[in-house]
């Protein structure tokens, strides 16, 4: 456990200014001086680029920082052990799981967000609490070498006969984000899916199921898609060279990234109705019980710049920093059909946790092989 040593004790004090200055009065650099002072932090992500990010943060200011890629499903467990023996190992946290953040880390009061008044102006207020440092895109993608444009126009087809065994996306057993997806669906957008059944067939949606989206994935899993262990699983599955019998799926945009070199041939498949893909949010937190406040909230401020944040957008994630412009070497093109784009909605994120065992039994029973 980090001990707080005077030095500590006096980056409290300064640290007393600093968290009652308002965005006209805020000073960054007497936020880094109490930095400064306080023992080195711990940064947890479930990308291995914290590393990288840690590092540099830490050649900048001159406070140390380490970086540690944890799983999205390893954070929470993690985190709220820590807590409760208070002996806090992850200072800050970009979390990997939105809706577990929202169902149990912050009502236990494990987490906290700050914003750094510096970068405010440009986030958007409901990205605020807890803070998006960025949005985490899949989208649905072909086969580019194969197709000129996107074989498909809604969602519904994917459903359809010719696309059995032909779509791939990440395991949603495996994978909680995808039943939060879901849900997501079904309680802000169910009217949009139902209306792209009726503009593909013809007719209105009749179920018996719940929801039109509910609906949706039924008939998804029972058309045999192919379930991987990762995003770049399906990206291999439907950018491979040489196919003539191709995928469809639904992938980070990271996968992009191997586009250049001829590894894959991927395209994202725009216009799709009634959304080209769906984002996760990757919250900035600082642990409740942190003893280094100062350098935490440092981190954080640290993440909203464009310097701190560049090694995540060149994969395609975009920033919570509505001042960050799309990196110039991002691959995929997804910051410019972000708006087609689902958006994670906090409002629902307990809701989103409480059904994740629905939607697995949904996927689970109708799933055929």
């Amino acid at each position: 456990m980090k001990t707080t040593t005077l030095a500590a004790t006096l980056a409290l004090t300064l640290a007393g200014a600093v968290q009652a200055a308002d965005n006209n009065d805020f000073d960054l650099n007497a936020l880094i001086e109490a930095a400064r002072q306080e023992a080195p932090i711990t940064v947890y992500a479930p990308s291995g680029k914290i590393v990288e990010t840690a590092k540099n943060f830490t050649e900048k200011y001159g406070v140390q920082a380490t970086g540690n890629k944890v799983s999205s499903s390893a954070q929470v467990e993690m985190l709220i052990r820590e807590y409760r023996a208070s002996n806090i190992r992850g200072d800050v946290v970009i979390t990997g799981d939105a809706s577990a953040t929202m169902a149990q880390l912050v009502p236990m009061g494990v987490v906290e967000s700050w914003v750094s008044p510096v970068v405010a102006e440009s986030i958007p207020e409901n990205a605020k609490n807890p803070l998006i440092v960025y949005g985490d895109p899949a989208v649905w993608t072909y086969n580019s070498e194969v197709h000129d444009t996107c074989p498909i126009s809604n969602i519904w087809e994917l459903t359809d006969e010719n696309w059995q065994r032909k779509v791939a996306i990440p395991d949603p057993l495996n994978k909680a984000a995808y039943l939060d997806w879901f849900n997501q669906l079904a309680a802000h957008h169910d009217d949009a899916v139902a209306e792209a059944y009726e503009v593909h067939y013809g007719k209105p949606l009749e179920t018996n199921e719940a929801s039109a989206t509910a609906a949706w994935v039924k008939a998804l899993a029972q058309n045999s898609p192919l379930p991987t262990d990762s995003d770049s699983a399906v990206g291999d599955a439907v950018g491979a060279p040489g196919q003539k019998d191709t995928f469809m799926g639904l992938m980070s945009t990271a996968k992009f990234r191997d586009v250049a070199s001829g590894k894959v041939h991927l395209s994202i498949c725009e216009g799709l109705e009634p959304f080209v893909g769906w984002s996760t949010p990757g919250y900035g937190v600082m642990s409740t019980k942190t003893e280094s406040p100062n350098a935490a909230k440092l981190f954080l401020h640290f993440l909203m710049t464009e310097e701190g944040i560049s090694n995540q957008t060149v994969d395609g994630k975009v920033s919570g920093n509505q001042a960050i412009a799309p990196h110039p070497k991002e691959a995929s093109g997804v910051q410019k059909l972000y708006t087609h784009i689902l958006q994670y909605n906090a409002e629902t994120g307990l809701d989103d946790f409480d059904h994740r065992q629905d939607w697995a039994d949904l996927w689970r029973i109708n799933f055929t092989r």
